[in-house]
């Protein structure tokens, strides 16, 4: 394969100066906005710049390579990726999370571009290491690790992946209302939404909520875990696990199916009974959610792509 037949895409995305540059219009108005709340504005110059300086220097690397093409992270959803792209990801965790779900198998190569700001858990590559790591999975000499992703599939046809979690619920913070099933069992439910995570998501969103559930058990005097609930999840696990938030008890909702695994022999559905703002979006992509209004229903699976991640 030669350099003019490789198709590298560079993803990114805005640094919070852009975003604040981009709701304020100038960067002296940005800046005013943070300083008059007491921010330190130039924390947020500096991230920019580190930032920049690295996605400039990956792109300037990557195209004695190939045809290298910037993707920013709003972009994603409409991006249609070929076969045989070389995915790299220059950002935080969820950056990588975010792009994934887009693929069908290529190998993402994910850089973090800052290691004093960012913890890096799905980021195993400073920006030194790029060359060297494109090069060996070019030859496919790079180990690397599969990801379990999960799949929502709406009666309407719709389907939406997820690499971490996914949120069913209300658009705002309101009451969602829906019939869930698990299993053999069912039950109305009201509650702030369920999340569905999978075995790479359980560190996330889900175990959150869970470590709540557990702190508050321990003020009544349970001893329950959070290790316990969470057991087994890992990032290639075949299982989901679901958490209901909030849920409340009614005189028609239930609160008994408040969290489990998701297999294939004990799949989750839930049927909406919202007559508005119901909506299902995955790792925080709001930008790119389903609406799950009164008569969808969805049910939430294993899906049959796995996330590929360059280790």
């Amino acid at each position: 394969m030669n350099g003019k037949d490789i198709r590298i895409i560079l993803v990114t995305r805005r640094t919070r100066l852009e975003e604040l540059i981009a709701r304020h219009n100038t960067p002296e108005q940005a800046r005013f906005y943070v300083e008059r709340l007491g921010g330190d504005f130039e924390d947020y110059v500096r991230e920019d710049s580190t930032y920049r300086t690295v996605v400039d220097q990956a792109e300037r690397d990557l195209k004695q390579w190939g045809r290298v093409q910037r993707l920013e992270r709003g972009f994603l959803p409409n991006y249609i990726f070929g076969a045989e792209d070389i995915v790299i990801v220059v950002g935080q965790d969820g950056l990588v999370a975010n792009t994934m779900k887009y693929l069908a198998g290529q190998p993402v190569i994910a850089i973090n571009p800052d290691r004093d700001r960012y913890e890096g858990v799905l980021l195993p590559f400073g920006p030194g290491d790029l060359v060297p790591i494109l090069r060996e999975t070019l030859v496919r000499q790079r180990p690397s690790a599969r990801i379990t992703m999960a799949e929502a599939r709406l009666n309407d046809g719709q389907v939406l992946c997820a690499v971490n979690d996914f949120f069913i619920g209300p658009r705002r913070h309101t009451t969602a209302a829906y019939a869930l099933a698990h299993g053999n069992q069912q039950e109305f439910q009201m509650s702030s939404g369920v999340i569905v995570s999978t075995g790479l998501g359980s560190t996330g969103w889900i175990r959150s909520i869970v470590l709540g559930a557990v702190r508050i058990a321990e003020a009544s005097g349970g001893t329950l875990a959070p290790e316990t609930l969470l057991k087994d999840m890992q990032w290639d696990s075949p299982d989901l696990l679901f958490a209901v938030r909030e849920p409340y008890p009614g005189a028609a909702s239930r609160t008994d199916l408040v969290i489990g695994r998701v297999s294939a022999d004990k799949p989750l559905t839930l049927e909406s009974a919202m007559a508005e703002e119901g909506v299902i979006f995955s790792d925080g992509m709001l930008d790119d959610a389903i609406a799950f209004n009164a008569g969808s229903r969805v049910e939430i699976l294993k899906a049959t792509e796995a996330g590929v991640l360059v280790m």
